[in-house]
């Protein structure tokens, strides 16, 4: 399955089926286990695997209108499946420019159909838990938060500090296979949406040998070469759950507007509605195009985070202005509508945050180093 066209079809095929879960994953903050268990038998996790590793060849922009198709059905499994997504397609635009380093792992992807899931959103720059050195390896302690899609995973990639003797504290980047002794999934996601998601907590007492630690070593809170790489690739991905989110939304919406279109001020808000939805639309298509022809960099890095920061804030806007065009009946649980607003809500948390990417953009402008 190697065209675009089939993993589209076979996305719509799926979705109906995923939006009839829905309601109940929400209800009862279930993880997408069904859902995430269809998504593997037909090979969609290793969809953004390169054909000449064993994968499905799928593109960058191909991932994003998958992961777009999927949030028109069911939110929580399109922001899960971003999670891992993002993850491969990131490891794929390392090695598609002649580093060798991902590429054992992104043949393992393909030929064992892994699912990986990350602490990479909540560590971030900082990096956080603390590694110790022992025989053979590293002792890794740290509780760690939003570990989308966990309950699933084969493999879960994280960070760790080391208080290096050299050169003093160091965020190093390291996998977790799943299970293993000392990792432990807590019960901890309940939130206001994307409840399905599986982002509980986790906490680590694990053993990491010297083999799996001869990856990514950084400052932490300092930027990193591939930090700006992980800016490039994840956020199209990611925003593309929150854009199949408001355009399920209007869809919803001019339905429920069809029923009562005699309402003189109807259609100045489904107008409204619309601009929002074109003008995210527009802002996303322009990530998507970014990745095919930017350099990772503190230039780019700006650029795609202002990108987000503004897709985030009129994705909002279009799924609140979409409540206002279903009017009462969309106030009700019984309602997609209101769920899909609480969903959209979680795309304020995603990094890079208003705030940092506010300031990254602003100090770059200004000539400022951006680790100032």
């Amino acid at each position: 399955m190697s065209t675009m066209t089939n993993w589209i079809d076979v996305a719509r095929e799926l979705g109906p089926l995923f939006a009839e879960r829905a309601s109940v994953h929400d209800a009862e903050d279930m993880f997408v286990a069904e859902n995430y268990a269809m998504l593997k038998e037909r090979g969609f996790f290793a969809a953004g695997v390169p054909q000449e590793l064993g994968g499905g060849g799928a593109s960058h922009a191909d991932l994003c209108a998958i992961v777009q198709e999927i949030a028109r059905h069911c939110g929580s499994t399109a922001l899960a499946f971003s999670m891992h997504t993002h993850n491969v397609a990131t490891q794929v635009l390392s090695w598609c420019v002649g580093n060798k380093a991902p590429e054992g792992l992104l043949r393992r992807v393909a030929a064992e159909n892994l699912v990986i899931a990350t602490s990479g959103g909540s560590d971030w720059l900082q990096g956080s838990g603390k590694l110790e050195k022992v025989e053979g390896g590293f002792r890794m302690k740290g509780r760690k938060i939003f570990s989308s899609g966990i309950p699933a995973a084969n493999i879960f990639t994280t960070t760790g500090i080391y208080d290096d003797p050299e050169n003093g504290p160091t965020v190093c980047h390291f996998p977790v296979p799943l299970p293993s002794e000392g990792f432990k999934i807590l019960d901890t996601w309940r939130v206001l949406g994307m409840r399905g998601t599986g982002s509980t907590d986790v906490e680590l007492d694990v053993f990491i040998p010297d083999s799996a630690m001869g990856g990514l070593k950084r400052t932490p809170g300092k930027w990193h070469p591939f930090l700006h790489l992980v800016a490039l690739s994840a956020l199209p991905i990611v925003y593309s759950a929150y854009l199949g989110i408001a355009e399920s939304a209007r869809e919803i919406a001019l339905g429920m507007a069809r029923k009562k279109k005699d309402d003189p001020s109807m259609p100045y808000l489904v107008g409204e509605m619309d601009n929002l939805l074109i003008t995210a639309q527009v802002v996303h298509a322009s990530m998507v195009e970014m990745v095919k022809t930017a350099k990772p960099g503190p230039d780019a890095t700006s650029a795609m985070g202002a990108r987000r920061t503004i897709l985030g804030q009129t994705l909002v806007r279009a799924v609140e202005k979409a409540l206002e065009v279903g009017g009462g009946a969309a106030f009700y649980r019984s309602a997609p509508l209101e769920r899909l607003f609480r969903d959209i809500q979680a795309s304020r948390f995603h990094v890079i945050q208003e705030k940092a990417q506010l300031r990254l953009s602003g100090r770059l402008a200004l000539g400022l180093d951006i680790d100032g």
